[in-house]
């Protein structure tokens, strides 16, 4: 009997690393969170998670987070849009401010985004004239989560684009088609998987997010207090299984949600092809 290789050498060395990698990196702490918050039992479990301050924090997460990443979404798809098809002075300049985001540090952003928009600060003391206020509010985390999170869908959908052939669109042009119907029928079908992808990276950077969230939310329970800075409380408290416990609430949460975009891009994807 002939004995068949793997056109991959080492498959098997490579695959036993990843596992255990995976393991060490993933699947472990994620392990020993759910077995701190099995501590409590079913009564206590379902009273840390459902307790007023809790879900006001779950809500002010996720709904930012959901704002933030859909905020994103559009304009990240407008500024690769325009850093593909655009040439113009100081391009490389704006592509760089870009990934401004990965470099600085999270807690620098959120001293700076506080800087700018409180009362007081460059933008903010004209949009408090106008009776819009910025700073300490759920309006501040969304500018912090806006600004951590365009990235994500820039770098995501840019390299889609730039291999977007031209020739599709002067064909269907050629063929009668206006400038919209191009866009809706040619280029966004075939931008949409790249595009969830991106906002699901973006949504789910801002789901756990903390260090540029907190200096701007003013952190006040039941109004400005994310999920992430009240988990950081318990810890402080020294109540490990409840931090834990809120901390899978939004694991699942989370989960449950990037699963229902995965498959709302799987589905994009069989379509196309």
């Amino acid at each position: 009997m002939i004995k068949k290789h793997s056109i991959l050498p080492g498959f098997g060395p490579a695959l036993g690393f990843t596992i255990f990698y995976l393991s060490l990196v993933v699947l472990i702490p994620l392990s020993a969170l759910f077995l701190k918050s099995a501590t409590l039992g079913w009564e206590q479990f379902w009273a840390t998670v459902t307790a007023p301050r809790v879900l006001a924090s779950y809500k002010l997460s996720f709904g930012t987070a959901l704002i933030a990443a859909l905020i994103n979404a559009v304009f990240g798809l407008l500024v690769a849009w325009v850093l593909v098809r655009y040439n113009f002075i100081g391009k490389r300049v704006v592509d760089a401010l870009v990934d401004l985001p990965f470099a600085l540090p999270t807690a620098v952003a959120g001293i700076a985004l506080t800087a700018i928009y409180a009362d007081n600060g460059w933008i903010g003391q004209y949009l408090a004239a106008q009776g819009i206020k910025v700073a300490y509010t759920p309006l501040g985390i969304v500018v912090a989560l806006t600004f951590i999170g365009l990235p994500f869908v820039v770098r995501t959908v840019q390299p889609v684009l730039a291999d977007l052939d031209r020739e599709v669109e002067e064909a269907a042009a050629s063929l009668g088609a206006t400038r919209w119907q191009t866009i809706s029928r040619v280029i966004f079908p075939t931008i949409m998987p790249a595009l969830l992808t991106g906002f699901a990276l973006a949504f789910a950077r801002a789901v756990g997010e903390y260090g540029s969230v907190i200096f701007i939310a003013g952190n006040m329970p039941m109004v400005s207090e994310i999920a992430p800075l009240l988990i950081i409380t318990k810890l402080e408290q020294f109540q490990y299984a409840e931090a834990t416990a809120i901390a899978v609430v939004m694991l699942i949460a989370s989960f449950i949600l990037l699963l229902a975009i995965n498959l709302l891009q799987w589905w994009s994807r069989r379509r196309l092809a």
